[in-house]
């Protein structure tokens, strides 16, 4: 005999829901972005939000993990396919330029972002964000600490600082997406930053479209 199942089945698309949230907290960050708003974006009632995400943290928690498989992916791929340290955050950067000003969705970063304005009573948002960050750049410092060892770098490359250099190159192409900066303007500030690049002999490589060893 079949088991029947407890309570009234889902009636709306869990996955496309998903995809609803994430665009509105990445257009209105996560503070801004309240549970009616969220609610009447994706067609549902409160109590059908609760029921299969748990709530506002639990689904912003899902909605950064999806976010990070879907749109900021190209950052994973650059790290993984990339041969060279140079070449693989030369490419994060270019990338990026695209992928804030992709036309159809937000600009800029959902987890650049998204914690902008958020108060004390979004803790858990705030560290969730902060995380993130804090893996990305140490992603960044280990492809920079190979490179060191491959002889692309000096050997006395701080790659710890230079990691945080790309990052915030990332988090100001973020913010001038938001401000409207166009994607051929951004990705001229990501060809500039490859004029600033260490090589092991100390001379720039001018034009090689890699990353800036400093702040920009």
């Amino acid at each position: 005999m079949a088991v029947r199942q407890r309570g009234r089945p889902r009636s709306f698309d869990r996955e496309a829901a998903l995809r609803t949230a994430t665009l509105a907290f990445w257009e209105h960050g996560y503070e801004a972005t309240s549970v009616a708003d969220l609610t009447r974006a994706m067609g549902i009632a409160p109590p059908s939000l609760y029921a299969a995400f748990g709530n506002k943290e639990a689904l912003f928690a899902e909605v950064v993990e999806a976010y990070g498989r879907t749109y900021g992916d190209f950052v994973r791929r650059a790290l993984k396919e990339e041969p060279t340290a140079l070449g693989a955050l030369g490419r994060v950067l270019r990338e990026a330029a695209r992928e804030y000003t992709e036309p159809g969705r937000p600009t800029g970063c959902l987890t650049l972002m998204a914690a902008t304005g958020c108060t004390t009573s979004s803790t858990e948002a705030e560290e969730l964000l902060r995380a993130r960050r804090t893996a990305t750049v140490a992603a960044f410092e280990r492809r920079l600490r190979a490179g060191v060892a491959a002889g692309e770098l000096p050997p006395d490359t701080d790659a710890a600082t230079l990691a945080r250099c790309v990052v915030a190159m990332m988090q100001g192409l973020s913010q001038q997406a938001r401000d409207g900066a166009a994607r051929e303007e951004l990705e001229a500030v990501a060809e500039a930053a490859a004029r600033m690049w260490p090589t092991p002999g100390g001379v720039d490589r001018p034009g090689s479209g890699t990353v800036p060893a400093g702040p920009a």
